[in-house]
C-alpha cells in the first residue's frame, strides 16, 4: 500500500467521521428528510399501482400519504385517552409496586450496607471520618425522556409525510435527474438497478413487518384481554410499534406487561402468565414467522442488525432504532451493487450456508406453486 493510498483512507475515513457528527448535530433537520424518503420508497410502488387505474399521479400520491396520516393519528388518538390515565395511575403503580417487591427489595439494602461495612473496613474507615459533597443532577424521568422522544418522532414523522407527498407527487422525475447527471451509460444502469433495488426491497420490507406487527398486535391484545390484563387493546398497539425494534422490543415489551401484571394479580405465579406469553408470541414470531416470510430478500446478519439498532439508537434515540433496520438495508444493497463496497456488505450477509438454505426454501416454494397451477 502506497503513501497515496493510505492518505485517501485516512481522508475517508476522517469524512466518515464527519458525517456522523454532522448527522448527530442535525438530527432534527435530517430525521424528517430521512423518513420523507423511506417513506417514499416504501409507498412509490403502491402510487403506482393506483396510477394505472388511470388516476394522475399526483391525486394518487395524496390518497396514499393522507391514508397513512390518517392509520398514524388514528393510533395517536388510541393511544392518547389511556396514555393519560397511565401517568394518572403511575403513583399508585408505584406505590404497589414498592409493597410488592418490599421482601425483595430488604435483601438489595441488606447486601449493600454489607458492602459497605467491608468497603468501610478495608479503607480503614477514612469514608467515616471524612464525607466527601457530592452534587446530584435531577435526570429527568424515564417516561417524560420517552414520551418526549415520541412527541419528537411524531413531529418528524409529519414533517417526513409531507416531504413525501412531494417526492411521490413529482413520480420518475428525481430517477431521470440522477440518469441524467451520470455521464457514462453502464453508471446510468447501474444508478437505475440500484435505486430500484432499494426501492422494491425497501418497500417489501416494511409493508411485510408492518403486516405482521399488526397480527402480532392483534394476537397480544386478545391475549391480555383473556388473561385479565389492564389496557389490552393498548398493549397490542405497544406491541404493533415495539416489534419494529428487532430483539429490543420483545424484551421491553415483556417488562412492561410483567409490572402491569405485578399490580394487577394478587397471586404471583398468575402475574407471570402475561410476560410469559407475551413473550413466548414475540419468540415465535422473531424466530419462525418474520424469517419466512421475508426469506431471501432481506439477508442480513443479526449482529450485524442488533448493532445497527444500537448505533441509530445512540444517535438519534427511539426514532434511530426504529428506521435501523430500513437503513441498513440501503445500505447493504448499495454495496451489493458496487464492487469496491462488497467485501463489506458480505459482513452484513448471513453466512453462505444460511443463504444457501435460503435459497433452495425459495426454490422449493416456487416449485410448489407451479405444480399448484391448473394445467392448459
Amino acid at each position: 500500500m502506497n503513501q497515496h493510498q493510505v492518505t485517501n483512507r485516512l481522508l475517508g475515513g476522517i469524512l466518515l467521521l464527519m458525517g456522523f457528527a454532522t448527522l448527530y448535530v442535525a438530527k432534527d433537520l435530517v430525521l424528517p428528510v430521512a423518513l420523507g424518503i423511506m417513506l417514499a420508497l416504501t409507498l412509490s410502488p403502491l402510487v403506482r399501482m393506483i396510477s394505472r387505474t388511470g388516476l394522475p399521479m399526483p391525486a394518487a400520491a395524496a390518497l396514499v400519504a393522507l391514508s397513512t396520516a390518517a392509520v398514524v393519528v388514528l393510533g395517536i388518538v388510541l393511544l392518547s385517552g389511556t396514555v393519560s390515565s397511565w401517568f394518572d395511575d403511575i403513583p399508585r403503580i408505584s406505590a404497589e409496586m414498592k409493597d410488592k417487591l418490599q421482601g425483595f427489595a430488604q435483601t438489595l439494602q441488606a447486601v449493600k450496607e454489607a458492602s459497605e461495612q467491608v468497603e468501610n473496613v478495608t479503607s480503614g474507615g477514612a469514608a467515616t471520618t471524612q464525607e466527601a459533597q457530592k452534587v446530584v443532577v435531577q435526570q429527568p424521568g424515564l417516561v417524560t425522556a420517552a414520551v418526549s422522544n415520541l412527541a419528537g418522532f411524531s413531529t418528524s414523522l409529519l414533517v417526513g409525510l409531507v416531504l413525501a407527498l412531494f417526492l411521490l407527487s413529482s413520480g420518475n422525475m428525481f430517477y431521470d435527474k440522477i440518469v441524467e447527471s451520470l455521464p457514462r451509460l453502464n453508471d446510468k444502469k447501474r444508478a437505475l438497478r440500484i435505486i430500484r433495488d432499494i426501492e422494491q426491497r425497501m418497500s417489501y420490507y416494511l409493508l411485510a413487518i408492518t403486516a405482521i406487527n399488526a397480527a402480532l398486535g392483534l394476537l397480544i391484545g386478545i391475549a391480555m384481554y383473556l388473561i385479565g390484563v389492564p389496557y389490552p387493546l393498548v398493549w397490542g398497539l405497544v406491541a404493533f410499534g415495539l416489534n419494529y425494534l428487532p430483539y429490543l422490543g420483545g424484551a421491553v415489551g415483556t417488562l412492561g406487561v410483567a409490572a402491569f401484571s405485578l399490580v394487577s394479580f394478587d397471586s404471583l405465579s398468575y402475574a407471570l402468565v402475561a410476560p410469559a406469553v407475551y413473550f413466548s408470541l414475540t419468540s415465535l414470531e422473531a424466530q419462525f414467522i418474520t424469517p419466512v416470510l421475508l426469506g431471501i430478500r432481506m439477508q442480513m446478519n443479526t449482529v450485524s442488525v442488533f448493532l445497527s439498532v444500537i448505533f441509530w439508537g445512540w444517535l438519534w434515540g427511539i426514532p434511530g432504532a426504529l428506521i435501523a433496520v430500513p437503513i441498513l438495508a440501503v445500505v447493504k444493497t448499495v454495496c451489493d451493487h458496487i464492487e469496491g463496497l462488497s467485501t463489506f456488505g458480505n459482513f452484513l450477509s448471513v453466512s453462505t450456508a444460511q443463504q444457501e438454505a435460503a435459497q433452495q426454501a425459495a426454490a422449493q416454494q416456487e416449485a410448489a406453486k407451479q405444480t399448484a397451477l391448473p394445467k392448459e
